[in-house]
């Protein structure tokens, strides 16, 4: 069985997706889809930056994602793969959830992108710039990572955003508590925090204005149905149902993203492959989490075609 996954945030990069714009006409496609959707020249701060625009999450969210659905539609449509009949299930970091339901029908590539925007816009305006923070805990599993965001919370939020592998855990809160976590973690046996170069406090409590600009914007565009199964960052399980899989959204803008647990899940389920379109950031994180697995990531052409014939 096989699992196609999508990255999340933090894979962006300037550059992405001019070798493959270069190369298909059908990437090109996807890319002024994306603008006009957005009104927007989204593909121009993809090419040629600056980096910290490319950043800002309203731009990095939708990007991403076009960079990823542009590598799945040229594996459709110039490949020859149709992803029902290749895939069991779809599964997505954080944003890339919506890149994975976009990916099963769920979406339109348009309101995808629009959804995304907004999302960027409201998480970002959810805590003024400064308040919040996250990092990233290096060595250290759940288990520790639960305990130290306690110990460090002191009263504000200090919380597990993202299980992301055994051995790397991402924390999320006041910027006081994480900076407390920070300076805490030798004595929890945690090898190192690394203060992540976020705007905001993503998948904690504080998100909880974004979940509601999230809600409303689901009620005007709801998902349909779905080709794939997804699983679900908030509880590393199967949706299927249209009204689940919009409830789920909305809860993962607060909740925690068990990627870790989602591996081990769809490993559970019969998934021996796992296929990463646009971006390199899962493949790694997969393989530390299960072994006796076959982990490709998919960016460029080449990588495409190779993969064509492995199908």
């Amino acid at each position: 069985m096989r699992a196609f996954v999508f990255p999340g945030q933090g894979s962006q990069k300037v550059g992405m997706g001019v070798e493959l714009a270069a190369a298909s006409a059908v990437a090109r496609e996807v890319f002024e889809e994306v603008d006009d959707a957005l009104g927007q020249k989204l593909f121009a701060i993809m090419r040629e930056g600056p980096e910290e625009t490319l950043t800002l999450t309203e731009n990095a969210q939708p990007a991403i994602m076009a960079n990823a659905i542009a590598v799945l539609r040229v594996l459709e449509k110039e490949g020859g793969i149709v992803l029902a009949d290749k895939a069991d299930f779809v599964a997505g970091h954080s944003l890339g959830e919506y890149s994975a339901l976009c990916a099963a029908g769920a979406f339109s590539l348009a309101d995808t992108a629009r959804l995304l925007k907004l999302r960027g816009q409201s998480m970002q305006a959810a805590v003024p710039v400064g308040l919040g923070a996250m990092c990233a805990l290096l060595g250290a599993d759940i288990t520790k990572a639960q305990a130290l965001a306690d110990a460090a919370a002191e009263g504000e939020v200090c919380t597990v955003a993202n299980d992301n592998d055994p051995g790397q855990v991402v924390l999320s809160g006041h910027r006081g508590a994480i900076e407390r976590a920070i300076a805490l973690v030798k004595e929890f046996e945690i090898k190192r925090g690394v203060l992540l170069p976020v705007s905001a406090p993503f998948h904690c409590p504080l998100m909880q204005p974004a979940a509601d600009a999230m809600a409303e914007a689901l009620g005007r565009t709801p998902p349909g149905a779905l080709h794939l199964s997804l699983f679900a960052n908030v509880t590393a399980a199967v949706v299927s149902d249209p009204g689940e899989v919009q409830r789920l959204l909305v809860e993962q803008v607060t909740g925690r993203v068990r990627w870790r647990e989602s591996v081990i899940a769809m490993q559970s389920a019969g998934v021996e492959r796992f296929v990463e379109l646009g971006g390199k950031v899962l493949g790694p994180m997969i393989s530390r989490t299960v072994n006796d697995v076959t982990v490709t990531s998919v960016i460029g052409m080449a990588e495409i075609e190779a993969l064509v014939k492995e199908l």
